[in-house]
C-alpha cells in the first residue's frame, strides 16, 4: 500500500504521542516531520511551557525532524495564522499534504483546523477523534507510554498535580469535573518514553511556578478580558 506523505502536529504531550502511535500503526501514513509552535522569547512550547531542548530531544528519540513555528510572547491570532501558514507552505512544498492531530472532541477546533488547512490545499486526520477519553488515558498507560504533568489550569487542579507521573493513581485522583485527558485545557503533559521512542528522554524536575495570563474573548458587545492562572513544573534536560 502506498503511504500518504504526512506531518504530525507535535505538542509533546500524551494525546499527541498516542495519536502519532496510532497513525504509525495504521500503516497509512508516511510521517516525515513533526511540527511544533514555540514561544521564541522563552524557547518553550506554546501553552505547555516545556523547554525547546526537551522537545528537540523527543524528536530525536522518535527519529523525525522537527519543523518549528516561532511565535512572540503574546501572539495575536493574526500573527499565529501568518506564521502557521508559512510553516504549512514549507511542508506542502516538501510534498506533505496531510496534517495529523491529536484532538479528541473539540468540534470548533477541528472545524477551524480543517477550514484553514483546506484553504492551503491540505487535509486533516484525527486518529483519536470521538474516542472516550477515559478509555484513551488508560490505553496510553497500558501501551507503555510514560509522561509527567507539565502544567495545570489552577481553576481545575492544584499545584500538587504538577510533576506527577500519569498512572492509575493520577487518573483516580482527578476531580470529576476534569476530563481524564485534560481535553478542555485542564492540564498538559510531557511524554518521555513509550513505543514511539528509540530511547527515553532524560530530564529532571525543577521549580513549580504560578503564572497568570490575560486572554481576550469577544462577545456580542465588548472585547472581554479574562484572566487564567496556571501552575508550571519546570522540566530540565539531563545529559
Amino acid at each position: 500500500m502506498l503511504k500518504t506523505p504526512s506531518f504530525f502536529n507535535w505538542s509533546g504531550g500524551k494525546d499527541a504521542a498516542l495519536a502519532l502511535h496510532k497513525a504509525l500503526l495504521s500503516g497509512e501514513y508516511d510521517i516525515q516531520y513533526l511540527l511544533t509552535s514555540f514561544n521564541s522569547v522563552h524557547n518553550r512550547v506554546s501553552m505547555h511551557g516545556v523547554r525547546r531542548s526537551l522537545t528537540e530531544a523527543q524528536a530525536a528519540a522518535i527519529g523525525l525532524p522537527l519543523i518549528t513555528v516561532e511565535l512572540s510572547e503574546d501572539p495575536s491570532m493574526e500573527e499565529y495564522e501568518t506564521k502557521m501558514r508559512e510553516a504549512l507552505t514549507v511542508l506542502r512544498d516538501k510534498g506533505c499534504y496531510t496534517s495529523i492531530y491529536g484532538d479528541i472532541f473539540l468540534e470548533d477546533l477541528r472545524t477551524y483546523r480543517e477550514e484553514k488547512l483546506k484553504s492551503g490545499g491540505l487535509e486533516c486526520v484525527f486518529p483519536l477523534w470521538k474516542t472516550d477519553t477515559a478509555v484513551l488515558i488508560k490505553e496510553f498507560v497500558d501501551t507503555g507510554f510514560k509522561a509527567v504533568i507539565a502544567c495545570v489550569n489552577a481553576a481545575f487542579l492544584d499545584k500538587n498535580f504538577c510533576g506527577r507521573l500519569i498512572d492509575e493513581s493520577f487518573i483516580n485522583d482527578l476531580p470529576k469535573n476534569v476530563d481524564p485527558c485534560g481535553e478542555n485545557g485542564e492540564f498538559h503533559s510531557f511524554v518521555f518514553d513509550g513505543p514511539i521512542f528509540k530511547q527515553p528522554v532524560k530530564f529532571k524536575q525543577g521549580r513549580t511556578t504560578y503564572k497568570q495570563y490575560e486572554v481576550s474573548r469577544l462577545n456580542n458587545v465588548d472585547d472581554v478580558k479574562k484572566k487564567y492562572g496556571f501552575w508550571f513544573c519546570d522540566l530540565e534536560m539531563v545529559n
